[in-house]
C-alpha cells in the first residue's frame, strides 16, 4: 500500500488494510518510533501518557510476529501474554488485538477476576495463542494448572507503573519467570518510577527506548473552580448538562453517592469503582460509551482501564491526593490529538494544596470563583459555564487532515 506510513515502518500488509479499512493510516509518534524495532524481534521500552497509541504500538508486532511463524496451537499453552492492571484495560486491548490477530486465525482471550474461572478455562484447553492478563487471575490458573507460560514467545506488560503503584509488581516478577527467557519483550509505561526499572533491568535485554508525548498535551486546558462545598454538587451538573463528562473522586463511596446525586439533578450519570460487580461495570460503561448517561463518576483505580474517546472534559470532583493521579485523571480527555479540559473543584480551604499538586504535575491553570487565585485574595465572579466565554467554551473538534485513530474501533484504547 504505497505512502501508508505503517507499511512504510514494516507492518505487514494484511494488517495495513485492516487498519486502513478503519480510517487509521497515519502512526502516533509512539507507534511510528517503535514499530521498527519491535518487528524486528528487540526488547522495546516504550514511554508514553494514556492516549499516545500505546496499545497499536505492541499490538501489531505482537500479531505480526506470531503470523510469520504461525504453529499449531496448543492445549494449555499460550504464544503471547499482555499484562495490564485492571479488567477494563484488559478487555479494550483484547478489542484492539482480538481483530488483527483474527485475520490469521489466531484467537485471543482476556483473563481477570471478578468472573467465574470456566470461560478462561476453556479458551486455555482450546489452544488460545493470545491472552491479555491481570496478574492475579493468571497465578490462579497457573497454579492450577490451567496454563504453562513455557511457550510465551512475545511479552507484553502495558501500564507497568500503574501496576507498581497497585502492588503488583511481585506478581508480575512471579509470572515473568515462568517464561522463557529468550523471548521478546515490551514494556509500556508513562513513568520508570515505583520499581518499574527494576523490572527493566532484570527481565529486559538491551532494550531499545522509546519516549513519546510524555508532557501534557498543549491542547488540554486547565482550571480550577474554588467554590463553597455546599456548592459543588451544582457546579458539577451545571458542567455534567452540557456534555460528556468523566468525574473523580477519591473514595467508591463518594463515586457511588455522587453519582447518584446528579442523576438526581437530573444528569444521566453512571459509577465506577471497585466494588461494582463485572457485570455492573461493564454495563456502565456501555452506558457512558453509547452516550445514554452523560457523566462517569470513577474512582482512581478503577479509571486506569477507562478508554472511552472523545470526552471533551475532565472533572475532579475531589483534588486527588498526588500529582501522578492528577496526570493519569487527566489524561481521560485531550485523547488522539484532540482538544480537551480538566476542572478542579476546591474549597477555599483545598486551594494551597491544589496549587501544590499542580506546581508537582507540571500544569499551569486558570483559576476562578470565590475569594482565591495565585496571590490574590480578591473575590472573583463565579466561572461561566463551558457555553459562555473563551476559557470556557467547549473544545472544538479537530479539523480534517491527519485521521483520528482513536475515533476509530482499532484507536480505541490506544
Amino acid at each position: 500500500m504505497t505512502g501508508n506510513r505503517f507499511a512504510e515502518r514494516g507492518v505487514p500488509e494484511k494488517l495495513v488494510q485492516l487498519l486502513a479499512a478503519q480510517g487509521v493510516t497515519e502512526p502516533f509518534p509512539i507507534q511510528e518510533a517503535t514499530l521498527p524495532d519491535s518487528l524486528a524481534g528487540r526488547d522495546v521500552l516504550g514511554q508514553g501518557q494514556t492516549g499516545s497509541g500505546k496499545t497499536l504500538a505492541f499490538a501489531l508486532p505482537l500479531v505480526a510476529r506470531l503470523a510469520a511463524k504461525q504453529v499449531a496451537p496448543m492445549r494449555g499453552r499460550p504464544r503471547a501474554l499482555v499484562l495490564v492492571p485492571t479488567r477494563e484495560l484488559a478487555t479494550q486491548v483484547a478489542a484492539v488485538i482480538a481483530p488483527l490477530a483474527a485475520a490469521y486465525k489466531m484467537s485471543t482471550v482476556t483473563v481477570f477476576g471478578g468472573v467465574t474461572h470456566g470461560a478462561q478455562r476453556k479458551a486455555f484447553a482450546d489452544g488460545v495463542e493470545i491472552v491479555v492478563a491481570c496478574p492475579g487471575r493468571l497465578l490462579d490458573h497457573m497454579k492450577q494448572g490451567d496454563v504453562s507460560l513455557d511457550r510465551i514467545e512475545i511479552c507484553v506488560l502495558d501500564e507497568a507503573d500503574h501496576m507498581a503503584d497497585q502492588g503488583f509488581l511481585p506478581m508480575v516478577k512471579r509470572i515473568l519467570d515462568k517464561t522463557p527467557a529468550g523471548g521478546q519483550r515490551m514494556l509500556f509505561s508513562a513513568t520508570l518510577a515505583g520499581g518499574v526499572d527494576t523490572l527493566i533491568s532484570r527481565y529486559l535485554e538491551r532494550p531499545v527506548s522509546h519516549a513519546a508525548a510524555i508532557e501534557a498535551p498543549a491542547l488540554l486546558e486547565h482550571r480550577v473552580l474554588v467554590v463553597e462545598e455546599g456548592d459543588r454538587l451544582r457546579e458539577i451538573a451545571k458542567m455534567a448538562r452540557e456534555g460528556r463528562v468523566v468525574v473523580f473522586t477519591r473514595t467508591k463511596h463518594r463515586a457511588k453517592q455522587l453519582a447518584k446525586k446528579l442523576e438526581a439533578a437530573g444528569v444521566g450519570a453512571v459509577d465506577l469503582h471497585g466494588n461494582l460487580s463485572q457485570n455492573a461495570r461493564e454495563r456502565n460503561l456501555a452506558a457512558f460509551s453509547s452516550g445514554k448517561a452523560t457523566a462517569l463518576v470513577a474512582t482512581d483505580i478503577a479509571a486506569r482501564g477507562i478508554h472511552v474517546d472523545d470526552v471533551p472534559l475532565v472533572v475532579h470532583a475531589d483534588p486527588p491526593m498526588e500529582h501522578k493521579a492528577y496526570v493519569h485523571r487527566s489524561g481521560r480527555t485531550a485523547r488522539a490529538g484532540a482538544a480537551g479540559q480538566v476542572v478542579t473543584i476546591a474549597t477555599p480551604e483545598q486551594a494551597a494544596e491544589v496549587r501544590m499538586l499542580l506546581k508537582k504535575a507540571g500544569v499551569t491553570a486558570t483559576w476562578e470563583g470565590i475569594a482565591v487565585h495565585p496571590g490574590s485574595t480578591a473575590p472573583r465572579a463565579a466561572a461561566p459555564s463551558r457555553s459562555s466565554s473563551r476559557g470556557n467554551t467547549r473544545p472544538p473538534a479537530q479539523p480534517g487532515g491527519r485521521s483520528r485513530q482513536a475515533a476509530r474501533s482499532f484507536g480505541k484504547g490506544r
